[in-house]
């Protein structure tokens, strides 16, 4: 009865490891552990401070930038006076300022941090405690939700805040790419791209007419060579010495092509032009005569310029074009400018790239097409682990012409491919002559969809942006705002996210409390109501007892006396 009267007391079935060994053991653990997640929902809450402060910061941050691009989208109207619009933009800095500095929660700051380097993860890496676990192979372990300061801080005091400069600028990447464009901050856009293209062997002459041939036996008569290879080439012996065309003009050929009219009279350079390049085509020549325009709007003729250029369909790997033999007879004396002369055309499967150091950060990967000759492109990458293992480094920097060479080695590994040091500070990348003897139009080597993960990067400082002082620069200070905006963005959006997480966590922690709760009561409490009733029946049983035994007392008495 004292048993069942202290499970009634206490509301527990089993009290002590006596009362049952297993499922007080089971009991007491597990009670344990409701404390353990008890204390880690009051670290999410902590966590969940956190978050929510550098949150409602960076949101706000967001909306001042707004402001700011906008206060830039004026500046860039005509007559807008930017001393003005600068004190405007000054007060848009320092109230981002104040919002920084008081976005601090229990001596915590994630919009302005100290972090020695805060692009490596693992120093800039924060965390809450998310969960408690218990398995048979770990043991117990207290898990964390962690966070990337490098997402959130605005203003770190070793640099690289995202409103601040970003030193991990790999700029030429080595020499594979190229800068595009530059203004007072230095580079600001590098090229996707980097190759070369080859050229077919072409020359110019300029017309000094008019010519006349208005005699009998008036003629030009040349000998046109095209395609043959060049000694300069580096090409394996024995060089081809080209194909051979003999080419006459005379008046037949000049009424042929300007009508009777002309009566073997040539009055300008595309008229001249024409009638080179129709002798040139009949005689089967592979060559052609041609005129040019400026490169750039409107395209404007140039006037009185020729040009012979082959083309490339002699079925030789040359790219050449030779006027030789040249005997001029007409009724105007010379040419009118034609004189023997020849050019080699370029080989395009073959280019230098000029080194510049750089150095590989932590996280950042560095990918590219490579390609020749119009083959399908490979794609390859490489990463700082990458360069530290190829060179044995680590750094991550790649500070020498060789140690690029070896890094493009490593990775470009098409048949027949010559990557080396030129020896003049350069890097030679060509397909072997030895192999590939084409040159000319056509032949091609280069990178293409040059990529570095980390970019676009913000490479100036928030609080240096100054439109008075730099009015040329409003373009690129947009272009500015908006990187470091999108960035910001995605830092409200990675807090977001950490907090809804937090939440959804906290909201798991009630649930596991109740439910260990829960199951702790069916192994160890007691049916009160069984208990109740067991209680007033050993009571019952109690009161029987005392009572019998005060009538067999009284009878025995009687009885005794009797016997007296």
């Amino acid at each position: 009865m004292a048993q069942v009267r202290g499970q009634l007391n206490s509301g527990l079935r089993i009290q002590t490891a006596a009362d049952n060994a297993a499922y007080w053991s089971i009991s007491t653990t597990m009670r344990s552990d409701a404390k353990a997640v008890s204390a880690v929902q009051d670290a999410l809450g902590l966590g969940a401070a956190k978050v929510e402060t550098a949150y409602a910061a960076m949101d706000a941050v967001t909306g001042i930038l707004s402001e700011f691009k906008a206060r830039l989208v004026t500046a860039r109207e005509p007559g807008v006076d930017k001393g003005k619009l600068q004190k405007e933009l000054d007060q848009l800095k320092q109230q981002i300022l104040s919002i920084v500095d008081s976005a601090s929660f229990s001596g915590q700051n994630w919009l302005r941090t100290n972090v020695s380097d805060i692009y490596d993860s693992d120093l800039n890496r924060t965390s809450v405690a998310s969960s408690f676990s218990r398995d048979a192979r770990n043991g117990v372990s207290l898990n964390t939700a962690d966070f990337f300061l490098r997402d959130s801080s605005l203003f770190n005091s070793t640099g690289g805040g995202i409103l601040q400069a970003d030193t991990r600028d790999l700029r030429t990447v080595g020499g594979i790419r190229f800068v595009t464009s530059v203004d007072v901050d230095g580079y600001t856009t590098n090229s996707n791209y980097n190759n070369r293209a080859g050229q077919a062997g072409e020359f110019v002459f300029h017309f000094t007419g008019p010519l006349s041939f208005s005699n009998a036996g008036d003629k030009i008569t040349f000998d046109v060579i095209v395609d043959k290879d060049s000694s300069s080439q580096g090409l394996s012996l024995p060089l081809h010495a080209g194909k051979t065309t003999s080419v006459t003009v005379d008046r037949t050929t000049v009424d042929t092509v300007l009508g009777a009219t002309a009566n073997g009279v040539i009055s300008d350079y595309t008229q001249y032009a024409a009638v080179l390049d129709h002798a040139v085509k009949q005689a089967g020549a592979g060559a052609t005569v041609k005129t040019y325009r400026h490169p750039y709007e409107p395209y404007a003729p140039i006037i009185n310029q020729i040009g012979f250029m082959t083309q490339q369909n002699s079925g030789l790997d040359g790219s050449y074009v030779e006027v030789a033999n040249l005997v001029v007879s007409t009724s105007s004396g010379g040419g009118a400018g034609l004189v023997e002369n020849s050019d080699f055309g370029e080989r395009g499967s073959e280019m230098t790239l000029t080194f510049e150091q750089f150095e590989v950060y932590k996280d950042v990967v560095v990918s590219f097409n490579f390609s020749v000759n119009g083959e399908a492109p490979s794609t390859h990458s490489f990463d700082r682990n990458q360069v530290n293992a190829l060179l044995g480094k680590d750094t991550g920097k790649i500070e020498t012409v060789d140690e690029m060479v070896t890094v493009l080695q490593s990775l470009i590994t098409r048949p027949n491919t010559i990557i080396q040091n030129n020896g003049s500070g350069g890097i030679l990348i060509k397909s072997d002559p030895a192999v590939d003897r084409k040159s000319g139009a056509g032949t091609f080597i280069g990178f293409t969809n040059i990529d570095v993960n980390i970019e676009p990067i913000a490479r100036r400082n928030f609080l240096d942006v100054d439109i008075a002082a730099n009015p040329q620069s409003v373009d690129s200070y947009l272009h500015y705002i908006e990187v470091v905006l999108q960035r910001t963005i995605d830092g409200a959006a990675a807090l977001g996210s950490l907090l809804s997480r937090i939440d959804m966590q906290t909201t798991f922690a009630q649930t596991l409390m109740a439910t260990i709760d829960k199951g702790v009561g069916r192994l160890v409490d007691a049916d009160m109501n069984e208990t109740s009733t067991r209680l007033k029946a050993l009571q019952s049983q109690e009161q029987l007892g005392i009572q019998a035994l005060q009538i067999a007392n009284s009878d025995a008495q009687n009885i005794l006396q009797l016997f007296r």
